[in-house]
């Protein structure tokens, strides 16, 4: 019986999105008030989401614990009050939109979960601007 657990986290962060290659025109026409040379922030809410069997001795999914801790080293710590483009090496050449930053915490949480389980990734830009990612 698959069942899921999920945890919720947060970050704040700063981001500008654009492309290097663009001229600024292009970059301003397709990205708005989001191409801001001064950046731009948000408080992202993050919804971890965890799928797998019951374990018959502790009637655990998975450990809790274990699931908060990941998103703090590989989520938390590494974003949390930074310049997503300028403090964050997978954005070094990666444009940090919701999208790309969604992948980006999975690949993260992921390689530190047990492969047995499966896993989503709900991020909230604004209230309601959400994507989510579950590997595929």
């Amino acid at each position: 019986m698959k069942v899921t657990v999920n945890r919720k986290a947060h970050f704040n962060a700063a981001h500008r999105l654009y492309r290097k290659d663009w001229s600024f025109e292009k970059n301003d026409a397709i990205f708005g008030l989001c191409n801001n040379p001064n950046f731009h922030g948000h408080n992202y809410e993050l919804i971890a989401s965890v799928t797998g069997d019951i374990d018959p001795e502790t009637g655990y999914v998975i450990d809790v614990k274990i699931l908060k801790d990941i998103i703090k080293s590989e989520v938390e710590d590494a974003f949390d009050h930074k310049n997503l483009n300028v403090e964050v090496p997978e954005f070094q050449d990666l444009n940090p939109t919701a999208e790309n930053i969604a992948v980006v915490i999975y690949n993260k949480v992921k390689a530190k979960l047990d492969s047995k389980f499966q896993l989503e990734i709900t991020l909230y830009e604004t209230p309601r601007n959400f994507v989510t990612y579950s590997g595929e």
